[in-house]
């Protein structure tokens, strides 16, 4: 549940980058150089289409990678690790980590193809 929860709402964040690409390429924050617009892309991979992989539990610990190294910047690096500002960064944080520790769980693109590959190996 939390896995299909915050992946919705990270996804709205992507989208809502994605319709308003123009406006934010201008004046996105730079991070490590890249630019804002390398930027603002780099951040929409990470919202927009980790969060489709993430809500359906495919490849959940290796999308969840990106997502935690973006709200880790922006936690630490865009808001200075600040409240409130950085607070919703810093729960997207927590809960993208405990995702990448614990798993997709049962109800998963990720368990339904490793229980069928173990069903083959027995077979």
């Amino acid at each position: 549940i939390l896995r299909i929860f915050f992946g919705v709402l990270f996804f709205m964040h992507g989208l809502d980058k994605m319709m308003n690409f123009n406006e934010l390429s201008l004046n996105y924050p730079s991070v490590m150089g890249l630019g804002s617009y390398t930027t603002l892309m780099v951040t929409i991979f990470c919202e927009f289409c980790c969060s489709l992989f993430l809500i359906a539990g495919l490849i959940t610990r290796i999308v969840t990678i990106p997502m935690i190294v973006a709200m880790g910047v922006a936690f630490f690096d865009i808001h200075d690790a600040m409240f409130p500002e950085g607070e919703l960064a810093l729960i997207y944080l927590i809960m993208f980590t405990v995702l990448f520790i614990t798993g997709p769980g049962r109800y998963s693109l990720d368990c339904l193809i490793f229980n069928r590959f173990q069903k083959e190996k027995h077979e």
